[in-house]
C-alpha cells in the first residue's frame, strides 16, 4: 500500500544551503537538508516505523544514487506512486542514518516548480518534507517491506488534521495554474519573477484563511 509520512519544517530539521554552481558561476545550486522520516514512533497516521525498516530503505535508495539513477521529488504531496516529470521541484543527493531517524539532502532543480520551491525559500518560507513509499502496515500499526519511492517538499498547516487538503486545493485552483505559467516564464524573464512573488503570497494568504 502507499504510505506518506508528514515532517514540518522544525520537526524535519531542516537546513538551506547554498554552493556555487561549478556552470555557471552567477548562480548557486539550493540545497534542503534535514530528516527526512522518524523511526521508532507513533506518527500521526498511527503508524510505526521500526528502524531497520527504514535503514533498509535507506540504504536502497542511496544505492540507486551510487549507480547514477535519479531519485527526483515533487511539489506537494501526490496519492500516486508515479513521479511526474511535469511538477519534479528536487532531486535526493544523499541520504543516511542519525540514530532512529533516516536523514538526507535533496537539491532543489531549476524547473517550474523547483523555482516555486526557490521563491519561496528566499522569501523566508518554512518547508517541511514528506516521504513517499510502499510497505505493509499490521493491525497495531507496525510497517513491514517498507521501500521510499522518494522525498516530496511540502508546506503543512499548523493543524496536522488540515494537511495536506488545503495544500492540494491551493496548486489545483486557477491560482495555481497562475503560479505554473509564471514559474514557466520567471526562468528568461525577471518582470515575470516579481509577479510570481507576489502571487505565492496571495496564494499562502488564501491558505491561512481557509485552515
Amino acid at each position: 500500500m502507499l504510505l506518506s509520512e508528514h515532517l514540518t519544517y522544525s520537526q524535519a530539521q531542516c537546513v538551506v544551503e547554498s554552493e556555487e554552481n561549478p556552470v555557471n558561476k552567477d548562480k548557486k545550486n539550493l540545497y534542503m537538508k534535514g530528516k527526512f522520516i522518524q523511526g521508532g514512533v507513533r506518527n500521526f497516521n498511527e503508524r510505526v516505523y521500526p528502524v531497520h525498516e527504514i535503514k533498509r530503505a535507506v540504504d536502497s535508495i542511496n544505492k540507486q544514487i551510487h549507480e547514477d539513477v535519479s531519485v527526483c521529488g515533487e511539489i506537494d504531496h501526490p496519492e500516486e506512486l508515479t513521479i511526474n516529470l511535469d511538477r519534479v521541484s528536487h532531486m535526493i543527493t544523499d541520504m543516511w542514518m542519525e540514530g532512529s531517524d533516516g536523514c538526507g539532502k535533496l537539491k532543489v532543480l531549476n524547473t517550474p516548480s523547483g523555482n516555486i520551491i526557490k521563491c519561496l525559500l528566499e522569501d523566508g518560507v518554512h518547508l517541511g518534507v514528506s516521504s513517499r513509499g510502499v510497505g505493509n502496515v499490521d493491525d497495531r500499526g507496525e510497517v513491514s517491506g517498507f521501500e521510499i519511492i522518494t522525498i516530496d517538499i511540502v508546506a503543512r498547516p499548523s493543524a496536522p488534521d488540515a494537511y495536506p487538503k488545503p495544500v492540494y486545493e491551493s496548486f489545483n485552483t486557477r491560482r495555481g495554474r497562475i503560479l505554473e505559467d509564471l514559474a514557466n516564464a520567471a526562468i528568461h524573464d525577471p518582470m515575470a519573477k516579481r509577479f510570481l512573488k507576489e502571487e505565492i503570497v496571495k496564494a499562502i494568504t488564501e491558505l491561512k484563511w481557509k485552515v
